[in-house]
């Protein structure tokens, strides 16, 4: 029988305790033992709780009991999490967590403890929830170059895109529903402004490359800025609105952006709506492939985390090689990456078809009947030669007394 403790018994940990039960056969068949909860740590009393009599308030319980061989940390943050999980693994502990913060914050330093004490820092739940992504990149794909990662990685977002999609709901009246139906916390900054999805497609980044790719490096935009417009615009085009997490590989370049993109009925990530994730992960031998599923909630998530403890289980003298060195990857600029350019302008077509045309050239010009705009789809182009473009545009709108451009959105179309 192998012991072990769940640091967190929130929505995740007080899942990862029901599926150890509730999945008890399964799991002892498949790891090879039985896996037995001794220690459930948090700062709160349950006694109601089916793990009533496992409730420690002192993480130093768990860290000096040798009989506890795998520790599961669901606390999310950086604090303690980042101290407790580094101690466990210096106690020779395998680890098993479902915190991208602190996977991309510190991922590459606690890999690094892992392979030292010949334990296993494993985070399935970290990126997907639910859905398989980080095996599939260490085991089924192992013989692929990846050359692209392109995800909708996070499921509050995708509801709201979905919500103003289909109903021409607002942003905020999308994002008010979303909470109230606990999709999306009080403060949904890390959601809507993008900073979840950055740390989950810098986490597959570096999984890609085997070397550590900081997610500050990434350029990140979110959602705020999305209007019920855009999307009228979308449906007259056939397109629709994602918060996409992309990651492109060349050789030894990556560039890797996360933003809204204007996307077509062609795109295999188009039908991946509501709280649903889908990442799409291109290899150079295999072609495109789809991952799908609860990309959140409490047992598609901890279902997720019990599996990478059943590997730790299996590997319980071993170490598993997964994961990056601590070799530094550059991102590319923003400013090389090429796209479309979905572009609404304020004022009549006929009136700035010059301007528009020397500024972007040939362009696709959509209107929709009662506004005082117009939008334009602009061909391929590198986001710097399109800012200088928008900036070259303004400016000569401006110094008319004549609004200029009103939003901008990228496509892959």
């Amino acid at each position: 029988m192998i012991k072990a403790a769940v640091m967190g018994y929130g929505t995740i940990g007080s899942g990862v305790a029901e599926v150890l039960e509730q999945n008890r056969d399964v799991i002892c068949r498949r790891a090879g033992h039985e896996i037995e909860l001794k220690y459930v740590l948090d700062l709160r009393e349950f006694p109601d709780s089916p793990v009533a009599d496992k409730i420690i308030h002192d993480f130093k319980i768990i860290e000096e009991d040798e009989e506890v061989r795998i520790v599961v940390e669901t606390m999310g943050g950086l604090n303690p999490a980042y101290p407790f999980v580094k101690a466990s693994l210096l106690a020779g502990k395998h680890v098993v967590t479902s915190n991208k913060a602190l996977v991309a914050a510190h991922g590459t330093e606690l890999l690094e403890i892992a392979r030292r004490q010949g334990v296993n820092f494993l985070f399935e739940a970290s990126v997907g929830g639910g859905i398989p992504i980080i095996r599939p990149l260490y085991r089924c794909l192992e013989g692929e170059r990846i050359e692209e990662i392109t995800g909708i990685l996070n499921g509050t977002t995708n509801y709201i895109l979905t919500k103003m999609d289909k109903e021409g709901e607002s942003f905020e009246n999308a994002l008010r529903e979303a909470q109230n139906l606990g999709y999306a916390e009080r403060n949904p900054e890390a959601d809507v402004e993008g900073y979840d999805t950055c740390r989950k497609i810098a986490i597959l980044t570096a999984m890609a490359v085997g070397k550590e790719v900081n997610f500050e490096d990434i350029y990140t935009e979110g959602i705020t800025k999305i209007t019920d417009i855009d999307f009228k615009y979308a449906e007259k085009m056939g397109t629709s609105i994602k918060l996409f997490g992309t990651s492109r590989i060349k050789k030894d370049k990556v560039s890797a952006y996360v933003a809204p993109v204007m996307i077509g009925k062609d795109h295999p990530l188009y039908a991946v709506n509501d709280v649903f994730n889908g990442i799409l992960v291109k290899g150079n031998m295999l072609g495109p492939a789809m991952f799908y599923g609860s990309g959140a909630g409490k047992l598609p998530t901890a279902s997720a985390v019990v599996a990478d403890m059943i590997e730790a289980a299996q590997n319980l003298d071993s170490h598993v090689p997964m994961g990056w060195s601590d070799e530094k990857q550059k991102v590319e600029p923003m400013e090389d990456i090429c796209f479309r350019f979905f572009v609404r302008i304020a004022g009549s077509y006929r009136n700035k078809e010059a301007d528009v045309k020397n500024f972007f050239g040939n362009v696709d010009v959509y209107e929709l009947y009662g506004l005082d705009e117009f939008a334009v789809l602009t061909r391929e182009m590198a986001e710097g030669d399109f800012r200088r473009a928008a900036a070259g545009f303004d400016t000569k709108e401006q110094a008319r007394s004549d609004f200029g451009i009103k939003q901008m959105i990228r496509a892959v179309l």
